[in-house]
């Protein structure tokens, strides 16, 4: 029986991932200290009004092969220096949207503590393979600006000769955790791929990220003549569904041994303006969509290359319009059970 660790389990692509692994018939173990404010949930019914619904797509307490700790996973992995897992899966991180990302960098640099653990654990406990979660945070800001932007290649980050400089705390700490996948195998023969995904977006997902948030507040405003969007709203991000997200993770991962990093995107840049349009059009009002100059816009253009991933057999099916169908269905339905 496959047996899979995954740290940082209980946020967002954590809880859309175990779901994959416990129904394809995985032993899973959860670890998450469901720090506030990154997303996290608890996957138990509790009083408290945070997490008293628990996992808000299924219950993973109906699989007798789900276990959760609640314990930060540095503690853990010197709690259990040698735990023998087949699937290493890395998702422990301090992060949210990007108020967190420009307004807390020292707090995000905490990643840097996180992913320096898991490594020295991974050495010592040897799983067959370990999945490190970068992101497409750790590409270079120069290659994303409104006078210079392209879909972002894997190869743009060179280890051997040139990385540019990542986006805040949260770039270099992951930017960071793949130089140590890389050393890992080199030096210890630690197998490993590194994902960079980009926008991940789901109607689970916090509301510190723009997808929900913009739909939400599109929702809640049906009929205004205006609806209002962080910076400019001309920034655009390659959005790609959380389901897809996991599709090619699971597709990819075995494949790949040697940490070589691979985009989860769709190669399609959308800007929040034409988001927040979207919405409304499918809500069939037609509002004058603005920027909100005091609030952090983040690179101008982020988008990745479907390149490497494509011949690796993944593609993302799920269309930004029926992404953002699903959110407001979502929404709707929460509000009427309140």
């Amino acid at each position: 029986m496959t047996t899979s660790l995954v740290t940082g389990g209980a946020g967002f692509v954590g809880r859309h991932l175990v779901r994959s692994l416990l129904e394809r018939g995985d032993t899973v173990y959860c670890v998450d200290s469901l720090v506030p404010l990154t997303g996290a949930l608890s996957p138990y019914f509790s009083k408290h009004e945070t997490f008293k619904q628990g996992w808000p797509m299924f219950d993973p307490t109906d699989f007798e092969r789900f276990h959760f700790i609640e314990l930060d996973c540095r503690d853990w992995f010197q709690q259990n220096p040698k735990f023998q897992v087949d699937y290493a899966f890395h998702l422990a991180a301090v992060v949210g949207g990007r108020m967190m990302i420009e307004h807390h960098p020292l707090a995000v640099a905490d990643d840097l503590s996180i992913d320096s653990a898991f490594w020295q654990w991974a050495k010592n406990a040897q799983p067959k393979k370990s999945i490190c979660f970068s992101s497409s945070a750790a590409y270079p800001i120069s290659l994303q600006q409104q006078d210079n932007f392209k879909l972002l290649l894997e190869d743009d980050i060179d280890f051997n000769s040139s990385i540019g400089i990542p986006d805040m705390t949260y770039g270099w700490a992951k930017l960071t955790s793949e130089y140590l996948a890389k050393l890992a195998y080199e030096k210890h023969g630690i197998k490993s791929v590194c994902f960079r995904p980009f926008s991940g977006y789901g109607p689970d997902q916090d509301l510190a990220y723009p997808f929900p948030s913009i739909c939400k507040r599109v929702l809640e405003n049906v009929g205004q003549n205006e609806i209002a969007v962080w910076g400019s709203g001309h920034q655009m991000r390659d959005f790609i569904h959380i389901r897809d997200c996991v599709e090619g993770i699971l597709t990819i991962t075995d494949q790949i041994d040697d940490a070589s990093a691979v985009n989860l995107s769709t190669g399609i840049f959308t800007s929040f303006i034409t988001l927040a349009s979207m919405a409304a059009n499918v809500l069939g009002y037609h509002p004058k969509i603005y920027g909100m100059s005091d609030k952090p816009e983040g690179v101008f253009a982020r988008g990745g290359s479907t390149i490497r991933q494509n011949k690796l057999g993944f593609v993302a099916k799920t269309s930004l319009l029926d992404g953002v169908q699903e959110c407001i269905e979502w929404f709707k339905k929460s509000m009427d059970n309140q």
